[in-house]
């Protein structure tokens, strides 16, 4: 059984972290160096950066912050928002990102998952999906939530897969800072319905959601941003509790 990965969330917005509930009301968290560094230190398995009005405001990420944020950390790192093309991609990885994430863009353009994939490999192509479940049916959301469509998130999936995706970080908007727990039914369908690692994103509150979503929700690994940035659970706190729930992994 492979591992399963704790991975912190610096949601970026005009260079500084922020937080909100169902993608609304922001706040600030922090500034992004210093939180990807403190998660480091403290045993994440992953960190994820994403410029979360990239897409909204036609920006590009922001190179120079992650450069800053890779120099710091010495754990995978992948990056998100505004990415439209093969170059965008180059641009980040120089950075020093080791993954990046698509989202928007890969539902505009489906043919982008298959160029990266091809030109970098599969292994650095994670695609982000943001869903809401809309009257009994799971439809994904673009631009930060802001553009509902009639894709059917678990069509999307396995399409996403196809396509060479090396990952896939499901986000439920409905579930997103509310921490009530992840979106455990969902996330088992499309652990079933693809081969590659699916991220859990959207509703931690609690060490127990973790473990739900390990087990209930067939998770690769969880994602969460606010209990860490709050300093609402600690990373080491956390491990030590998946351990003795007999969750296997990664050790701090």
């Amino acid at each position: 059984m492979l591992a399963k990965r704790i991975v912190p969330c610096l949601d970026i917005k005009d260079g500084r972290t922020v937080k909100g509930v169902n993608f609304v009301n922001l706040r600030d968290a922090g500034d992004p160096v210093e939180l990807g560094k403190l998660y480091a230190d403290q045993g994440a398995d992953e960190l994820v950066f994403l410029d979360i009005t990239a897409t909204h405001e036609r920006r590009k990420t922001l190179a120079e912050l992650v450069k800053k944020i890779a120099q710091n950390i010495n754990i995978p790192f992948t990056v998100g928002g505004g990415i439209k093309s093969v170059e965008d991609v180059g641009i980040l990885l120089k950075s020093g990102a080791d993954k990046i994430s698509i989202n928007s863009a890969a539902v505009r353009e489906p043919q982008l998952i298959n160029d990266i994939a091809n030109k970098y490999g599969s292994q650095c192509v994670v695609v982000a999906i943001d869903a809401k479940n809309v009257d009994g049916t799971w439809l994904v959301h673009l631009n930060g939530g802001r553009v509902p469509t009639e894709v059917d998130l678990f069509e999307w999936v396995v399409e996403v897969e196809k396509r060479g995706a090396g990952e896939i970080l499901f986000t439920s908007m409905d579930h997103d800072g509310t921490k009530g727990g992840f979106a455990n039914e969902a996330l088992a369908k499309i652990s079933d319905l693809v081969n590659i690692p699916v991220i859990a994103s959207g509703g931690a509150g609690n060490m127990e959601h973790f473990v739900d979503t390990f087990t209930k929700g067939k998770s690769d690994a969880a994602l969460a941003a606010s209990i860490f940035h709050f300093k609402e659970i600690g990373i080491p706190e956390l491990k030590s509790y998946l351990k003795d729930k007999n969750i296997v992994i990664k050790p701090s």
